[in-house]
């Protein structure tokens, strides 16, 4: 009876891996196309460019073409052409960014032909070259990925640049506030010489608040990097203390919290001996589990992406292969479904004939449906893969995007914290994460078929914290920094403040005992009234313009003590 036992549990398990499905689409979605033939591949960019609320794409391309962008309406592509200066040397890597803080996003884009560019956003999808006077050094340096982040914490994105040279090192750029950038490297405690580095990645190793920087290097002789940040605008080199000082072919920086402990974990990509999953234990050390964990790979594999492909509340990796269809020794690609017991199983059969030779890739959502797709790109003038997620949608999700007042204006640092049931699932927010990536802007949080979450709390990298209770699932939050303070210790003054009838109908009585503004939101975060009240009596609200739902209640009282409420509008 045991052996029938364990023979069901493994046919109902393969069964419920096997609803895991991807298709090909790119020709029905308008992007059946070539990158061309790069060395070492092109990147990609699943972004939404022009704040529509659709995630568009931008593809690097060979010597000789342009890049491309495609505009995505409601759920399908067309190239567009935007005004910005020409150039068609061969590209590396693209950034959507809003260095700036105005609301629109920028362009950064480095090559290994002819130098890195900063293209500021003037309006309306028109960029002007502001690369010289904003200090970006533009000679050619051998530049690959580059990654954003705000390692000061002064609300302004700074510029991490990886050089693949033993003639120039990395450099990060401190971000002045004013349209101009500043080479730190030296001064902020990093390495002046070249260590031939691919990507990098920004990442809070040890939940402080302040951004580390981890950083793949090519050749056993370069040993991967990893600098904690000290908090006053220095790093440590902590490589070898970490265990992170790997000696390999060093591809890819991947982050996620894979097995939902609280601490970011990376995965690293490598040649046939094996990549590497870099877990993180919690005391600025990490363990390669990659073999323990089903992860390995043994191919040559460049790009990688964590996603929760079912919408099941763990991360799922996908790994893109160097071999194509001609190729019959080695993996091709890996998909690696989540056991959510630190091992993964193998699941090729997810991305049926998976077999160009692919380098970089993206994860975004094409229809909005809350389900994650994956764009992939291919060398050798191999069309690129659209990998549409075609997956029962059986579980449930939860959208959020993230925009900071205090903080950089693209929330990039955040970390997003979700508790479904009590179970809870970490989230940090990137720009440029990934071999030659970006992804979408729009955190996908898979919720299985739970149907109300018990919070959601955003940590910013300016301290503050919003958190948001009882949320309903399948729908997209916009969050903006500061609008759903956590309770702290001054709020709980407010504690005797009343408001009834809850739920209401037309009229809502606000007793408090300071005067004081109420704001009344929607749980995407949208203000409905604004009004003063007095600390003297019963205050009468007329709510009867308010559709029916669930509404947060935000009291600030004149002495500085805030308390949030949840509302419920028949």
């Amino acid at each position: 009876m045991r052996q029938i036992g364990l023979l069901l549990f493994v046919f109902f398990t393969g069964l419920l891996q096997a609803q895991i499905s991807f298709e090909d689409q790119a020709s029905d979605l308008g992007v059946q196309l070539s990158c061309g033939t790069t060395y070492l591949g092109n990147g990609v960019s699943f972004y939404d460019f022009d704040n529509d609320g659709w995630d568009d794409l931008t593809l690097n391309t060979e010597f000789g073409q342009e890049i491309r962008f495609f505009k995505n309406t409601n759920g399908t592509f067309a190239e567009i052409f935007p005004t910005i200066p020409y150039f068609d040397y061969q590209t590396k890597q693209v950034n959507w960014v809003d260095f700036d803080n105005d609301g629109d996003k920028d362009l950064f884009v480095t090559s290994d032909y002819e130098g890195n560019r900063l293209f500021e956003n003037t309006g309306s999808m028109t960029f002007v070259d502001i690369s010289v006077s904003s200090g970006i050094d533009t000679t050619n340096e051998f530049s690959y990925g580059t990654s954003w982040g705000d390692y000061n914490n002064d609300g302004y994105l700074d510029i991490f640049v990886s050089n693949r040279t033993a003639l120039h090192n990395n450099i990060l750029y401190r971000n002045n506030g004013d349209g101009t950038f500043t080479d730190v490297t030296l001064a902020a405690g990093l390495s002046g010489s070249g260590s031939g580095s691919f990507c990098s990645a920004f990442i809070d190793i040890n939940n402080d608040g302040f951004q580390d920087i981890y950083i793949s290097n090519d050749r056993p002789v370069n040993p991967n990097i990893l600098y904690k940040n000290n908090g006053d605008g220095t790093f440590t080199d902590i490589s070898a203390s970490s265990g992170s000082d790997v000696t390999i072919d060093a591809m890819t920086v991947t982050v996620a919290d894979f097995n939902s402990d609280g601490w970011f974990d990376i995965y690293i990509t490598n040649g046939p001996i094996g990549n590497v999953l870099l877990k993180n234990n919690g005391n600025e050390t990490f363990t390669d589990i990659a073999v323990s964990s089903g992860t390995v790979f043994n191919s040559i594999s460049w790009g990688a992406s964590f996603f929760d492909a079912e919408n099941d509340m763990d991360q799922d990796l996908y790994v893109c292969g160097e071999f194509d269809a001609n190729q019959t020794n080695f993996l091709l690609a890996a998909f690696y479904t989540n056991n959510d017991d630190e091992t993964f199983n193998l699941s090729n059969e997810c991305f049926p004939d998976d077999n160009r030779a692919a380098y970089s890739s993206a994860v975004g959502d094409v229809d909005n449906d809350g389900y994650p797709d994956l764009i992939v790109t291919n060398s050798f003038d191999q069309d690129i893969f659209f990998w549409k997620n075609t997956t029962p949608q059986t579980n449930n999700w939860v959208k959020l995007e993230l925009e900071g007042t205090v903080s950089n204006r693209d929330g990039i640092g955040s970390v997003i914290e979700v508790s479904v049931n009590g179970e809870k699932q970490y989230a940090y927010t990137h720009c440029g994460e990934g071999y030659l990536s970006q992804n979408s802007a729009t955190k996908i949080i898979g919720t299985g078929t739970h149907t109300t979450i018990d919070y959601i709390k955003v940590t910013w990298l300016s301290g503050i914290v919003d958190i948001l209770y009882d949320v309903p699932v399948n729908q997209k939050i916009d969050l903006v920094e500061g609008t759903f303070p956590e309770l702290s210790v001054a709020e709980y003054d407010l504690q005797n403040t009343e408001l009834y009838p809850n739920p209401v109908n037309d009229n809502l009585v606000v007793a408090v005992n300071e005067d004081a503004r109420v704001e009344i939101y929607t749980i995407l975060g949208k203000r409905m009234m604004t009004t003063n009240v007095s600390g003297q009596g019963n205050n009468q609200l007329d709510v009867s313009t308010l559709p029916s739902g669930m509404y947060l209640v935000k009291i600030s009282a004149d002495n500085g003590q805030t308390l949030t409420r949840k509302l419920i509008k028949k």
